[in-house]
């Protein structure tokens, strides 16, 4: 039956107040109606100038091997070679199948549904995929998406057409609990533990969670030990580091040189001790790498502005990548122009962008570069039955400026990514249009629907567009993993991610993994896993890297 609900919001971006919801008390009801916008320390040691008691050893010559105890003790300054991860977290219940992403029958992404189906997914009679030959289908970035999917045009918005065309995707039919935070979505953990790693931090999420973001992750990949740092802000990323008080008093490379003579003068001292432990080695190792650390540390952020995600300014300041993908922005992320649109106009909206544009900026800004190994960005507002179709165009289109944003940057500083986009739930149309400018003529959400609920990813290669697998002579099975029935409802029996949350956050990291060739892995890293013997059949693309 579909939920009425009463639109209060009369300018598509203030908070949803829905008739039939109940009054939101806690975090997540207020994230995903949108009464709310979606801090690592890392230090590095004081100088210990205590230390030198024996200036003769202290002004020895530096050895050689420095970089040698840095490989030893882990410490790289690429992080750990994997592909860059980012997932966005589109709280309260977003539509991704159909309108944005097109999802089919068995044949794939173009195994066209019925104009019944479609109408639940959004699209009215004349906007059909399947109509005009095919004139509603774009596949600029091998995924086929709607030509007017709100996500798509906000992509193109932020990307360069070189750089969608070194992109591919899949899309993946599954279900999960309507606006609910309890589905177990975010497969950060699953990725930390295929391998991937970050220079300062291994995984960070724009929310102070346990996954970095709205939905959990599946209890069985937790780590504690790899809880994702909050990072939504340039802030919280230029305050990362702090190589204290020596760094400023002298040349950037003086203070590095002093900080490796303390390395060498604490380990001499520590051979000097026993701590009779079996462990004695192991502990004075410890020690050691700590101090190698810090010195790695100065060496790579004396100058703190190496991390800083803002656009460039005036004074040399900031990114400037950053600067030339968020062009209509100041350093500070205000705007210096605005869209013509009657939405896009308003002063909340400008304010919410930019908050999510300096989220986005934060995140990526460190993945991409490997000072994280990956990252979660959480985006609130999407549980947007509000009576209309502009809340929901509106917020689409900020969420595919955010993922554009991503792609351009990776291509601009030459590295892969691996953008996965989900959404507790999803919502459903019951043919009513909105006919208004912003509303486009689309279908209305009127309730939520987690049957028509799907997950996408997009992978960037600065080496060209990654390569869909083959079974068969038939790519389409790998670009649409499952499939819905064509009254656009996911056929539960159609992949074992069709159904269950926690294996469609396993097929996710099975898809991270063989960008990598190292599918042949995943059983042993993860032994309890529910997908079955034949995992090919569940990977989209080859090798990446």
């Amino acid at each position: 039956m579909a939920k009425k609900s009463r639109n209060t919001n009369t300018n598509n971006d203030g908070p949803f107040y829905h008739r039939d919801h109940k009054r939101p008390v806690s975090r997540r009801d207020f994230l995903g109606q949108g009464f709310l916008a979606g801090s690592g320390l890392v230090l590095g040691s004081s100088p210990l100038l205590s230390l030198f008691a024996r200036p003769g050893v202290a002004n020895a010559a530096l050895a050689s091997d420095m970089q040698a105890l840095q490989t030893a003790c882990g410490i790289t300054a690429a992080g750990a070679g994997k592909v860059p991860f980012i997932c966005f977290d589109l709280a309260g219940g977003a539509n991704i199948s159909g309108s944005n992403v097109l999802v089919g029958g068995r044949g794939g992404q173009l195994d066209f549904l019925s104009t019944a189906g479609y109408s639940k997914l959004g699209l009215p009679g004349d906007m059909l995929p399947s109509a005009s030959q095919g004139n509603f289908i774009n596949t600029d970035m091998g995924l086929a998406f709607h030509s007017d999917s709100a996500f798509l045009r906000g992509i193109q918005a932020r990307a360069s057409a070189g750089t969608l065309a070194n992109t591919n995707g899949a899309v993946i039919p599954a279900r999960s609990g309507n606006d609910t935070a309890n589905n177990p979505h975010n497969p950060m953990y699953g990725i930390y533990k295929a391998g991937a790693r970050g220079e300062l931090l291994d995984l960070i999420g724009s929310r102070n969670s346990e996954s970095g973001g709205n939905s959990v992750a599946p209890p069985s990949m937790v780590d504690v030990e790899a809880r994702p740092t909050k990072v939504d802000r340039p802030s919280d990323v230029t305050g990362m580091v702090d190589t204290g008080n020596l760094v400023g008093q002298m040349s950037n490379s003086d203070a590095v040189k002093v900080m490796e003579s303390v390395t060498r003068l604490s380990r001499k001292k520590l051979d000097k001790v026993s701590t009779s432990l079996s462990t004695d080695a192991a502990i004075k190792d410890k020690i050691e790498c700590a101090y190698v650390k810090s010195a790695g540390l100065v060496d790579r952020y004396g100058n703190p502005n190496i991390l800083n995600p803002s656009p460039l300014d005036d004074n040399g300041v900031g990114d400037a990548n950053i600067k030339d993908i968020f062009d209509d922005l100041n350093p500070d992320f205000s705007y210096i122009d605005t869209d013509s649109s009657p939405i896009k106009n308003t002063k909340r909206n400008m304010r919410r962008d930019q908050t999510e544009f300096q989220k986005t900026a934060s995140v990526m800004k460190l993945v991409i570069n490997g000072f994280a190994g990956a990252g979660t960005i959480q985006m609130g507002g999407f549980d947007y039955h509000t009576g209309n179709r502009s809340a929901g165009e509106d917020r689409d289109f900020r969420a595919g400026q955010c993922m554009g944003a991503c792609l351009e940057y990776a291509a601009a500083v030459g590295q892969p990514l691996m953008l996965y986009v989900f959404s507790d739930g999803s919502v459903f149309s019951n043919g009513t249009l909105d006919n208004t400018v912003d509303g486009g003529g689309k279908g209305v959400w009127t309730g939520d629907n987690g049957s028509t609920a799907a997950s996408f990813f997009l992978v960037y290669s600065p080496g060209g567009r990654p390569v869909l697998r083959n079974t068969a002579g038939d790519t389409a099975v790998h670009q649409q993993i499952g499939y819905m029935d064509s009254g656009a409802s996911t056929v539960t029996s159609s992949s074992p991610a069709a159904n269950n949350v926690n294996l469609l956050v396993e097929m996710v990291v099975l898809n991270y993994m063989a960008l990598h060739g190292e599918q042949g892995n995943f059983a042993s890293l993860f032994p309890n896993h529910g997908l079955g013997s034949d995992l090919d059949k569940y990977l989209a693309f080859n090798n990446i890297v």
